[in-house]
């Protein structure tokens, strides 16, 4: 009883952090903010995020982290219409809503496909924010009995699994994950002082900026990506008027399974490093596809095929908070991109955060469900002004798009270096992509090297330089193990590669 009164006193004063007037209106302004932006082929969550990232440094901690998440699960609500409408995902996460969202559209029933994801958005968020709700506590618990030999244990399988679930071959992903790692590593030596691998530049002294790279790696290359690629003139704004969105009763009971089943794929995938929305969205549709009984329906408009992945990549949004916040450690770029925020506000993520900053977490966690509410009645009525948005030009979009990251950039420590590294980031970015290596492990090793570091060397001093100490102590040496499993797992088609070419 004394549990369910506390849990039910934490869950108030997350109402009342949540629905203070000015976490309300930064909750708008990033809902808002992150539909705007992945209604916009090419942008992106990652790149949303970095862009509008420097906005929250005025802010206070709690309206930052409201507004940087409104943008988050934000963006996979806006990420459906471009993805529906014109076969070009918003984000990584909706590209498989393209093979049924975009036959839909032909068929005249594009209005359907945009109301119905939105559904599903909706209840796979609301899944993953009562999981949140009910583990996250269970696992910070448990944490607070964590060393730095568990951390450092954990963050090194957190980088591995993104390795091995990334896009592209394991050897590529974890070459990108030793370059972040190597680019964390530029600066002051965390216990000397002395500076390192700068080459001199006294702009690099500090280290490189977060936002800088994420930007360029993320927003400008993806903005050269995409040039070239979007038509707004392939959109029938007939086809998505308040009168065609009416869905029919078979489309609704088509629906509400694939929903249950893709909010608890959704919810399972969120919560491992590595993974993400991406992985859990083209997971639900490969599954709905297996149970259907008319599989060869899918990829030709069935409803089945965008219910189920939108349902899950929003679950996975809201409960891949649970690492970041329960442990520290980010599951994927985005999450990274949180634990910036967290760090640049003065707040130690963890399993203190709960204990230390009770209104922090629980407004944060609660602000969950009053932007999937505000998503929910934003998407419906202004989808015709989203459809507007997409008939622009792309060749005026982008230069615009240019420029608000170069401010972005600037405005943080207002240094003319940082565009410059932007610009370089962006190349480098483009040029990754063109080569086929993923640039998301890069941004998560960029992050998590610096803090591997450091707790790689508190161990060693702890233990006075016994390596064992990582496999003497039980939950070290178990994550360990799961660790060099998930490399083996990943280097297994690329030996069956080669077994098969000799024979």
């Amino acid at each position: 009883m004394a549990l369910l009164m506390s849990y039910l006193d934490n869950v108030l004063l997350g109402l009342e952090t949540a629905l203070s007037w000015y976490n309300l209106l930064w909750c708008f302004v990033g809902v808002f903010l992150g539909t705007l932006l992945g209604v916009i082929p090419g942008i992106g969550v990652l790149a949303a995020i970095s862009m509008l990232f420097p906005l929250t440094f005025q802010l206070e901690p709690t309206a930052a982290l409201i507004m940087l998440a409104g943008i988050w699960y934000g963006t996979s609500y806006g990420g459906n219409t471009a993805s529906i409408l014109l076969n070009v995902p918003g984000s990584p996460s909706n590209a498989i809503t393209c093979l049924d969202g975009y036959p839909m559209t032909k068929q005249g029933r594009g209005g359907i496909a945009l109301l119905m994801t939105t559904v599903a958005s909706f209840v796979g968020g609301s899944v993953g924010i009562i999981l949140l709700m009910a583990f996250a506590g269970t696992i910070s618990a448990y944490a607070l009995n964590f060393s730095s030999a568990e951390y450092f244990s954990l963050m090194l399988l957190g980088l591995v699994a993104a390795s091995n679930i990334s896009n592209g071959s394991i050897v590529k992903s974890l070459i990108m994950v030793a370059l972040g790692v190597l680019f964390g590593l530029v600066g002051s030596d965390i216990y000397t002082g002395a500076r390192r691998f700068d080459f001199g530049v006294l702009d690099l002294a500090d280290g490189i900026n977060l936002i800088a790279l994420a930007m360029g790696l993320f927003g400008v290359s993806e903005v050269i990506a995409s040039i070239g690629k979007v038509n707004g003139k392939d959109v029938d704004p007939k086809s998505v008027s308040l009168s065609a969105m009416k869905p029919t009763r078979d489309d609704m009971r088509r629906s509400w399974m694939p929903m249950v089943r893709g909010s608890s794929i959704g919810s399972f995938f969120g919560t491992l490093p590595g993974t993400g929305p991406s992985i859990a969205a083209f997971m639900a549709y490969a599954i709905e596809k297996r149970v259907a009984k008319q599989p060869e329906r899918f990829g030709k408009g069935a409803i089945e095929g965008i219910m189920a992945p939108e349902s899950a990549n929003n679950a996975a949004d809201q409960t891949s908070f649970i690492p970041t916040l329960a442990l520290g450690i980010p599951g994927s770029a985005t999450m990274a991109l949180m634990l910036g925020a967290l760090m640049i506000h003065g707040i130690a993520p963890g399993p203190q955060l709960m204990t230390e900053q009770p209104s922090l977490f629980w407004g944060l966690v609660m602000s969950f469900w009053i932007g999937n509410v505000l998503l929910v009645i934003l998407n419906v009525p202004l989808i015709g002004v989203w459809v507007r948005l997409l008939m622009v030009p792309y060749n005026w979009l982008f230069p615009a798009v240019l420029m608000f990251i170069c401010i972005g950039t600037y405005s943080v420590n207002n240094s003319a270096f940082d565009v410059l590294l932007v610009m370089a980031f962006g190349g480098l970015g483009y040029a990754l992509r063109v080569l086929g290596f993923p640039p998301a492990p890069m941004l998560l090793g960029f992050v998590l090297g610096p803090m591997m570091e450091e707790h790689f060397r508190r161990a060693m001093l702890l233990s006075r330089g016994d390596f064992a100490t990582f496999i003497d102590r039980p939950i070290s040496a178990v994550v360990l193990g799961f660790t060099l499993l998930i490399l083996l797992w990943g280097f297994k088609p690329m030996l069956m590669r080669k077994r098969s070419t000799s024979a």
